[in-house]
């Protein structure tokens, strides 16, 4: 599957994936032909770096980070092993790949994905490409964070927090919570959707299971046992707390995700389920990428997306009329949606962005994607930034940006290189949302972007770039330390807030860089003597909440019942 290490991405210009209006904008002059890409090519050592969560005022914190794969962690001298399953997701090839840049010559950017063209499955013995699998904490804590500990000496989550805060040095945050998965799961474990916050309640759902925990202390509020399993949710809820879960129509094993679950999660109550038909071959078997926008839930699908008002179930619009359709949306007020239009080869290569009213799913604006070139995650709804793939392979990648109209505003180049992000479909084996790339953020003017390592050999060190989002251009790049990566969170009061990662004996921390560029300083630093525990969280959501960090995992699994003892949440704070 790997590229060679070394072997150059094809030369030579190609048309750019978005060209702006004619007269709308000065084509831009084409430079000279780079002798090869900037940056390091993608090889087989090279794994998708960090993870930051969508940016802006209609993206809060509730997303997470993913860097490389780390060796399996020494337990801690004063206890038993600590950390999570296995993660068992399905890899993508394109966002898998670590991704070359190279300038074109009509002022975008492409990436070459170190990619065979075949997606990974995920298989019973775990994740293919060796992840990390820590051992569990055993416990007979039920889930409040607060049981006494076994008879055999291991400690329960009260207990570890208070362990490793024992030891903290100056400087340094508290643990102020541990939470425990406390869910028997089946062979292969779970995604887990969330953690969404609302109130003083931090809410995460996995398998028939969706629990509240107090911000403040970690203690269970609330827990639901869902009609059937958990299969797709929302990024982020609406503004009073309701969530809707895509859950299956059955327990049986081979139940439909075709179920529409609302939970109110400030109370923790079940509100309404609804049933809706997946009509056909294609639709039967896609993924499903769920958003909400208002009071609106979407559920897109590869034909179709319907669409249902979260007060009260009501079916608000199905198939548009045309043969165009919405196949995802992005969260947030603004419901910016990528559309596939039917072609006579039935490939769906033809590609929009729009602009729809989430009440109504009248299209307020379209922009018409370059033909062969498809939209492949929003990466931000406000500023409008869109990844774009061509190719079968989607061995091309360009970074697409509209202005509030969708019209043309620009499109990346330059930089470091070398960039890496993940999404949900690399990390969830079901449900793939438009809105959940990692390793990105965008501001008011400007957009983040992290790398994957530098020097492989000197660790797991990477970048951060920075790109003008009217010109396009590179501006600035901050470099982490040597094994512990950065990775964009979001961008908020003319800063670019950022998760450390940890590293042995090194807690990791939330970090922030001016807009402007300059030296980044750490705004929370995670206690090292919880290093353990920190690096167990295999490709994490981060959330920075109210001067609150929290982990939580994309995906638990184990053997027999690690998953029930795996540390599902941690909650850093002063």
């Amino acid at each position: 599957m790997s590229q060679p290490p070394g072997q150059q991405p094809p030369q030579g210009g190609f048309g750019a994936p978005y060209d702006p209006p004619p007269g709308a904008y000065p084509p831009p002059a084409a430079p000279p032909q780079p002798a090869g890409p900037y940056g390091t090519q993608p090889g087989p050592y090279h794994q998708p770096g960090p993870y930051g969560t969508q940016p802006g005022p209609y993206h809060q914190p509730t997303q997470g980070y993913g860097y490389p794969p780390q060796p399996a962690p020494q337990p801690p001298q004063s206890g038993g092993p600590r950390g999570g399953g296995r993660l068992r997701g399905r890899t993508g090839a394109i966002v898998a790949a670590v991704l070359g840049v190279a300038l074109l010559a009509g002022g975008g950017i492409w990436f070459a994905s170190d990619g065979d063209g075949e997606d990974k499955k995920p298989t019973a013995g775990g994740h293919d490409s060796g992840q990390p699998n820590p051992s569990p904490s055993p416990t007979l804590d039920q889930g409040d964070g607060t049981g006494d500990g076994d008879d055999d000496g291991t400690l329960t989550p009260r207990e570890e927090a208070a362990d490793i805060n024992s030891r903290r040095k100056p400087g340094e945050a508290k643990v102020l919570w541990l939470q425990k998965s406390g869910i028997d799961l089946p062979e292969g474990g779970e995604d887990v959707y969330g953690p969404w916050f609302a109130g003083d309640t931090v809410v995460t759902a996995m398998y028939h299971t969706i629990t509240g925990y107090s911000i403040a202390d970690g203690k269970q509020k609330w827990t639901l046992r869902l009609p059937a399993n958990a299969c797709a949710a929302p990024t982020q809820p609406t503004a009073d707390g309701k969530i809707v879960l895509g859950i299956e129509h059955s327990t049986a094993s081979d139940a439909s995700c075709d179920n529409l679950q609302m939970v109110d999660l400030t109370t923790g109550r079940l509100g309404w389920r609804k049933a809706y038909v997946r009509d056909g071959a294609w639709d039967g078997l896609s993924n499903l990428a769920m958003a909400i926008n208002g009071d609106t839930v979407t559920v897109g699908r590869t034909s179709r997306t319907d669409a249902f008002r979260v007060s009260d179930g009501k079916v608000l619009f199905g198939k548009l009329p045309g043969n165009c359709q919405p196949f995802g949306f992005a969260s947030g007020p603004v419901a910016i949606a990528a559309a596939s239009c039917q072609t006579a080869a039935d490939d769906h290569k033809e590609h929009q962005v729009q602009r729809i009213d989430p009440a109504t799913g009248k299209v307020r604006w379209t922009y018409k994607v370059k033909k062969g070139w498809q939209v492949e995650q929003i990466y931000s709804a406000n500023p409008i930034v869109v990844s774009l793939t061509q190719g079968e392979q989607k061995d091309k990648w360009g970074v697409l940006v509209l202005n509030a109209d969708g019209t043309y505003r620009t499109q990346l180049s330059g930089g470091p290189g070398n960039f890496a992000r993940k999404c949900e479909k690399d990390r969830h084996v079901q449900g793939s949302n438009l809105d959940s790339c990692v390793g990105v953020a965008a501001g008011a003017n400007t957009f983040y972007m992290a790398t994957g390592a530098v020097d492989i050999k000197a660790g797991d060190g990477n970048k951060v770039a920075a790109f003008d989002l009217s010109s396009g251009k590179f501006k600035w790049a901050v470099s982490s330390p040597a094994d512990q990566p950065l990775a964009p969170l979001r961008a908020e009061g003319g800063k670019l807030l950022m998760y450390l990662g940890a590293a042995k004996n090194k807690g990791g921390g939330i970090a922030s860089v001016p807009s402007t560029g300059g030296a980044w300083q750490m705004v929370l630093r995670h206690p090292a003597s919880a290093y353990v525990v920190e690096r167990a969280f295999f490709e994490p959501h981060i959330s920075y909440v109210d001067g609150r960090s929290f982990l939580t995992h994309s995906r638990i699994s184990g053997t027999d019942d690690e998953e029930i003892e795996t540390r599902s949440i941690a909650a850093f704070g002063n």
